[in-house]
């Protein structure tokens, strides 16, 4: 029995280009799968046409030999096996339904690397590092070096699982998929190969230093660059320095969160910073000038004024944290904490006690609080 013109079995033109005769066989092998086709006797064979037509038409040189050949191209014997086509005569049908798998069920099996799905290589884990900094450090940028154990390719190995001189072999249950499928009732279910654990290969002789994993935990050092102006929760990422991926998948990526420590002196809001700083009831009372320290470890004069009450605020203009991307240096805000002096002498109360005996004009928000109270009161009794 003559073979159907592949052409004809595809249902294209001859001048169909290749993403015709691709989406053209796509169509075919759904409709003629023999999973899809129970009760077609003939689907099986069909199925097996379309993929042989496919598997020369998407060839260029196979195509080629088509067109000028026919058939013949491909069979033993004869005129046009000289022309150097004579190699074409065992179809891959492997490979064929190899496209329409990918084409079918690739993202929901999450992709593979190389035709066949064998070696289904996988990204390795991204790594979370945490980094305490200290508010100068962050003030002027630092570089820090980390320890970071993570699983890497194996040395001995290189990565396969395999002991040396040994390479791993494609899964016989599930050909190097990765997958098996069952059919149950009317549905057709796919699930893990229990062979090879969805590796779509296996290890007969195991790397004896990794146990044929590919992978050993290492632990190793790197530089890491932080800039001026960072925060808590400032996020750095680097790429490829997190755990190495499986069967020469790519390594993941290692991400620093970085964390501010609290500073004995300074309380942090954005680029600006506060400091409390105690001042005796003379000195705000008199006014006078005291130092202060700044967070680049310099110190600032700053003058009282006459009369200054706790919780009074000064700035310093521009003393204050530098923003991560640049833009400037925040403000440093002092606010005055009015110290009422302990363990006095004798002396010193006598001094107290006459100076309180004078009046009371020296003191504003009493007197204030003091009048609201009287009229509070002269409320509640009218």
């Amino acid at each position: 029995m003559a073979k159907r013109d592949f052409y004809e079995v595809l249902g294209v033109s001859r001048d169909a280009g290749a993403d015709e005769v691709k989406k053209a066989y796509r169509r075919k092998a759904r409709n003629l799968h023999p999973d899809r086709n129970k009760d077609n006797p003939n689907a099986e064979a069909e199925f097996k046409q379309v993929n042989e037509a496919y598997d020369i038409l998407k060839d260029p040189e196979k195509k080629a030999a088509y067109d000028q050949f026919g058939h013949a191209a491909f069979e033993g014997g004869g005129g046009p096996q000289q022309g150097g086509f004579g190699g074409f005569a065992h179809h891959d049908f492997r490979s064929s339904f190899s496209d329409m798998f990918d084409d079918l069920f690739g993202e929901a099996m999450g992709g593979r690397s190389g035709r066949g799905g064998r070696q289904r290589a996988s990204r390795g884990e991204d790594l979370r590092y945490n980094l305490q900094v200290s508010l100068e450090d962050a003030y002027s940028g630092i570089e820090k070096t980390i320890e970071v154990t993570a699983a890497a390719n194996c040395s001995s190995c290189g990565g396969t699982g395999a002991q040396s001189g040994t390479e791993p072999t494609t899964c016989p249950t599930c050909s190097g998929m990765g997958k098996v499928r069952a059919q149950q009732s009317i549905f057709t279910v796919e699930r893990t190969c229990p062979t090879c654990s969805g590796m779509g290969q296996i290890v007969k002789s195991p790397c004896t230093a990794c146990g044929g994993t590919g992978r050993e935990q290492t632990s190793r050092s790197m530089s890491v660059n932080i800039p001026s102006g960072v925060e808590t929760g400032t996020r750095f990422r680097l790429a490829g320095k997190g755990e190495a991926g499986q069967l020469g998948g790519p390594a993941g990526d290692l991400y620093i969160f970085v964390h501010v420590r609290d500073h004995p002196l300074f309380v942090r809001d954005g680029q600006d910073l506060f400091c409390k700083v105690p001042v005796s009831v003379a000195t705000a009372a008199l006014g006078g000038d005291i130092e202060v320290p700044t967070i680049d470890g310099g110190r600032s004069r700053v003058r009282i004024p006459e009369g200054s009450q706790s919780g009074r605020q000064m700035r310093l203009r521009g003393k204050g944290m530098p923003a991560l991307r640049g833009g400037g240096l925040g403000d440093m805000f002092i606010e005055l904490a009015v110290e009422t002096p302990v363990n006095l002498t004798s002396r010193q109360k006598s001094l107290l006690r006459e100076f309180d005996s004078l009046g009371s004009d020296n003191n504003p928000e009493s007197s204030s609080f003091l009048s609201k109270v009287k009229s509070f009161w002269d409320s509640i009794k009218s």
